[in-house]
Parts: C-alpha cells; structure tokens; sequence
C-alpha cells in the first residue's frame, strides 16, 4: 500500500460555505426586497439545479465560469434567475444583488469539521493543498478565515485559466506538489468534479457527502472531515 503523502482539498461547500448557508442567505436578500420564500424552497431548487449546472453553463455559453469576472457575473446571475424563476419571483435586479452578495468574503465561513481535520492531518505529518474551481477572490476568503498559510500547494482556477472537471488543473496541483499522484489523496464534494478528474490522473478520491446526496459510490466517502484522518492511512 502507497503512503498517502498530500491531501488535497476542494473549497466550496467542502471547506467553506455561503454563510449561514445558501438557502438562508439567499433568503435573507429577498427579504430586504420584502419577498418572503422560506429557505427550506430554496434548498429544494438548489437540490434540483446542482446536478445540472455544467449543462446550464452549456445555456449561457459560458464553459468556464471562474476563469473570467465576465462570464463569472454572466452565468452567475443566469443561475440566480433561474432560481428566481422556480421560485416564482420576478424582481428585476434581484439576480444581480445575489450576484454581489455571493461574490463578498463576507459571506463565506469555514465548515466547524475543517480546522480541526487539518490541524490533526498536519500534526500527523501529511501535506495539505487545494484545488478548487473558483475566482480568484478565494485567496481573500481563505485569508479571513485564517486559512491563508495552510496550504503548501494551491491551485485555483480562476488564477490558472483551467478548471475542473479538466484533469489538467489535477495534473498541475500533483506537477506543484513534486509527487508521484498515486501518493496524493483528493477531497471534494462531487462525483463529477472532483471524484473522477482526481482518479483519472491516478490521484486516490475521496468523496465528501454530507447531506448523503448520494448514497453508495465507488469511492471511498465520509460524511464529515472528521472523519478523514482516519481513512486516510487506509488508501
């Protein structure tokens, strides 16, 4: 058995989270605009459009949206209308306020399960890098959230023209990290983008799924980082 060396992480909704949560935030702007939808309905959309937003980039022309601000702001308020639309809200300029609350630091937290999974990884002598498909305003959040020095290896697409699900962006983070892959474990929240990109370049994948969207895959899971370090050694 290979001695997992680095663990690479993912950011969105697998170290950070839109704060208090999507649904709530998303709610809360709509209040300011004396619209009341319950974030319960917010989080049904969001569950129903998740699976589906590279064929909805596909609808706005946009393949790539975190390698430009433009083609950011154009599939990201695209997205929003559409939520707007399943939720029977027409407000016009609402999609462009959420566009603005979602792309603010502030708006972001850490999960309460990274800190401590990255100070035990550390301690235990593994390497700790991310690969994340984001703008490049990531490296502001990570620095609020006193997460600025953890990572000796970072790739972000936004910052380097390529993004997930292309096996590229893995190729460089394992290029960066001078490692042989099969020697790096990836973890991430998706099967798409983060779970079969990692494996194709013979990275070990884990699978992050904390609300069990779903259920039994051929990869190895946990349901919280708390219980990573305990997997690890097991790849």
């Amino acid at each position: 058995m290979t001695r997992i060396q680095i663990v690479f992480f993912d950011a969105g909704e697998t170290l950070i989270h839109p704060h208090p949560s999507f649904p709530e935030l998303f709610s809360q702007v709509c209040a300011r605009h004396d619209i009341a939808v319950e974030p319960a309905r917010v989080g049904e959309v969001q569950e129903r459009l998740a699976p589906h937003l590279i064929d909805l980039a596909e609808d706005t022309g946009v393949t790539a949206p975190s390698l430009d601000p433009g083609d950011s702001r154009t599939f990201w308020t695209f997205l929003y209308r559409r939520f707007l639309e399943e939720l029977g809200i027409h407000h016009r300029g609402l999609a462009d306020e959420l566009y603005r609350t979602f792309s603010d630091s502030t708006s972001y937290k850490v999960f309460d399960d990274v800190v401590p999974t990255l100070d035990r990884l550390q301690r235990e002598g593994y390497r700790i890098g991310l690969i994340s498909n984001f703008e490049g305003w990531l490296q502001k959040i990570l620095v609020e959230q006193e997460l600025g020095e953890t990572f000796e290896v970072s790739v972000i697409s936004g910052l380097e023209g390529v993004e997930k699900p292309d096996p590229q962006i893995y190729s460089l983070a394992i290029e960066r990290a001078a490692i042989d892959p099969a020697m790096a474990a990836h973890v991430g929240d998706s099967m798409a983008m983060d779970v079969r990109p990692a494996r194709e370049v013979g990275m070990n994948p884990v699978l992050l799924d904390r609300v069990g969207r779903y259920g039994d895959v051929d990869c190895p899971s946990v349901a919280s980082l708390e219980d990573l370090p305990d997997l690890i050694p097991k790849l």
